[in-house]
Order: structure tokens, then C-alpha cells, then sequence
């Protein structure tokens, strides 16, 4: 095993961003970063565990860590200037800029950032990612917050967009019961894996999504050690939800949507008081394969 005293420090000998250490959120909030397939959900579960947390009495705040910018708008009702918008305006002078810049009130007192990025095509989006927790440092924001989400675009888990495991206390992966999306949550375990040898981030565990069934994540999860921590079916009061630009919690009451209030509630306590860290092993590419699918 390779001792801790001769593993190079983060972002040096690979094509890793190099965060800034001195960055860092206060000790004691609970910090989460939400991963998994692009178009899997994160943002519907991101926003919605958020309004979990503050109907817990949680002092929350939700970051974007997307170019899109389209993480918070279900907590906000609108779509909110990015961090890199606001920074341009003031020709990147970070210290011109107030709280009210940039942080926005949501459903139940959520304060929401969108990070945002550079035109498609132009730069690094995870760049913008590192840039905007040490903004809020700057600004005090990060000292009366109880519960930090992140919430990251796909699966992707390299530079910029990896500063969210650098602060994160657990990874909550959000997959459907399908190949793809179990097959870029192996990725992203993988990432948790490496990332946790100099980090305090640990798995927490699984959100399914979006699926009735969760056999196939339930061969993946005893194969690896995962474990299943909440499951979303695949309800359209949840997709009625986004159209309305609205988090479930604001919806008619229900039979549906009750359940599912119930859930993100029940999966918020669970991380606020028992969740289990998980040391999962990842699998190759062909041991994947052969595993999911029907006999």
C-alpha cells in the first residue's frame, strides 16, 4: 500500500486542477455533492433536497456547478445571473461585488449560486467552480450555513469540476435502474475512490431515479458495496414540477406527491444523522458488462 506521506499532494504529476487549500467551508456544515449521467435528475434532486433540509429548520445554500446555470430556478422561479456573469460586469474585480451580486433567496430562505461558465466552446466551465466557493470564503457566506449542496453537471469528475470532492463531506450518486447511468456511476465511485486518499469525502450512497424497478442498481450495489438511500419512481408530478418551475414541496398535496415529499424528507435525515460512510470498490469497464442485464 502506498504510504500517505509519498502520495504527491492534488493536481500535481496528472492534468488535475490544483485547488487552493486555505479554501475551505467552516467546519461542522454538512457539505454534499450530487453526481451522476447528464440528464439523470441531479438538479430535480439537488433542489429538492435542499427544500428538504430548510423544511428540517437547515440553514442551506445550493451551488451550481453547471454552465447551463439551471440547477436552482425550481427553488428561485427564475433563472439567476451567474457568478462568471457578474464577474465580467466588473471586469473580474471580485471585490467590487456584494452578496446580493450573486447569492439569491429560493424557496423556504435556500440561498442559491449558480456558478455558470464561459461561452460554449471558450474555456474551462470547472474553472468557474474552485473561483465561486472562494468567493463565498471572501464574503463570509460559508459561516452560518448548516447544509452545503453541489450540484454538478454529469458525470464528469476531472478539474474544476472535481472542487466540489475537495469540500464535500459525502457523494450522492443519482442514477436510473439502466446500463448508462450505472456505467458512469462506476466512474464516479472510481473518482470518490481517488479523491478520498487526501480528502475527507466518503460515499454516502445512491439516489435511484426515475425508475420503478431498481434491480439493476441493486446488482451493482452488492457487487461494489453501494448502498440505495432513497428511490424516486418515476412520478410526473416530478416532471410537472420543473414545467412549473417549482420544487415538489410547492405542489397540489397529492397522494403522489405527498410520497414523494415524504422521501426527500426521510433521505435528508438520513444524511443529517445516520448515514453510514461507504467504502465501495469500483469495477472495469467488461466486469460491468457482464454484469447488469437479463439472464
Amino acid at each position: 500500500m502506498t504510504s500517505t506521506l509519498n502520495r504527491p499532494a492534488d493536481g500535481q504529476g496528472s492534468v488535475q486542477v490544483q485547488q487552493d487549500p486555505s479554501v475551505k467551508i467552516r467546519e461542522g456544515a454538512l457539505v454534499i455533492a450530487v453526481y451522476g449521467k447528464g440528464g439523470i435528475g441531479k438538479s430535480t434532486t439537488s433542489s429538492n433536497l435542499s427544500a428538504a433540509f430548510s423544511k428540517l429548520g437547515k440553514k442551506v445554500l445550493q451551488i451550481g456547478c453547471d454552465p447551463k446555470h439551471d440547477s436552482t430556478f425550481t427553488l428561485t422561479h427564475k433563472m439567476v445571473p451567474t457568478v462568471i456573469d457578474i464577474l465580467e460586469e466588473v471586469d473580474f474585480h471580485s471585490e467590487e461585488l456584494r452578496p446580493e451580486d450573486f447569492m439569491f433567496k429560493g424557496f423556504n430562505g435556500v440561498m442559491c449560486v449558480e456558478s455558470g461558465g464561459p461561452p460554449a466552446g471558450t474555456g474551462c466551465g470547472g474553472y468557474v467552480t474552485g473561483q465561486t466557493v472562494k468567493l463565498l470564503k471572501e464574503h463570509h457566506l460559508l459561516e452560518d450555513t448548516d447544509v452545503v449542496i453541489f450540484d454538478v453537471l454529469g458525470d464528469v469528475v476531472c478539474g474544476g469540476f472535481a472542487a466540489p470532492l475537495q469540500h464535500a463531506n459525502y457523494c450522492l450518486i443519482v442514477t436510473a435502474n439502466d446500463f448508462d447511468s450505472i456505467f458512469a456511476m462506476n466512474r464516479i465511485v472510481a473518482a470518490i475512490q481517488a479523491k478520498a486518499k487526501n480528502y475527507k469525502v466518503r460515499l454516502g450512497g445512491v439516489v435511484a431515479n426515475r425508475s420503478k424497478d431498481t434491480d439493476q442498481i441493486d446488482k451493482f450495489n452488492n457487487r461494489t458495496g453501494l448502498k440505495t438511500m432513497a428511490h424516486f419512481q418515476d412520478v410526473d408530478a416530478i416532471r410537472r414540477s420543473r414545467l412549473k418551475k417549482c420544487t415538489i414541496f410547492e405542489m397540489e398535496p397529492t397522494e403522489d406527491v405527498i410520497a414523494v415529499q415524504n422521501e426527500y424528507l426521510s433521505l435528508a435525515k438520513k444524511l443529517s444523522e445516520s448515514v453510514e460512510p461507504l467504502d465501495a470498490e469500483p469495477l472495469k469497464d467488461r466486469e460491468i458488462f457482464d454484469l447488469l442485464g437479463f439472464d
